[in-house]
């Protein structure tokens, strides 16, 4: 399998397991609730998308802004709240996207 395709892939599950601790935390619910997971089937759309897919930037790096207003701020409320949870629940994933962060081949301008 390509990098960039176990890039994409773990880009994904990143976003699956930082929605899952989000939903579980704020809604109380073990399972996605109706809104997240409308917001985790629009941010892998979204991926599914992207025009870099082969040289891709973490999100906050990169430079086209893929994501709609609304769905964009309910996703940095996601990751905000749920990026410093993920060294506790995911270290090895939490650790895999701060390296992939700082080997991101754009900066956000």
């Amino acid at each position: 399998m390509p990098g960039d395709v176990r890039r994409m892939e773990r880009e994904r599950e990143t976003m699956a397991n930082m929605m899952k601790i989000y939903c579980a935390d704020k809604h109380g619910s073990p399972e996605l609730c109706a809104d997240c997971r409308e917001l985790l089937q629009y941010a892998t759309a979204r991926l599914d998308r992207c025009p870099n897919a082969e040289n891709k930037p973490t999100c906050n790096k990169c430079t086209i802004h893929c994501y709609d207003t609304a769905h964009r701020e309910r996703v940095k409320a996601v990751m905000r709240y749920a990026g410093p949870r993920m060294l506790l629940r995911h270290p090895a994933q939490a650790l895999r996207h701060l390296a992939d962060e700082m080997n991101s081949p754009q900066k956000r301008k």
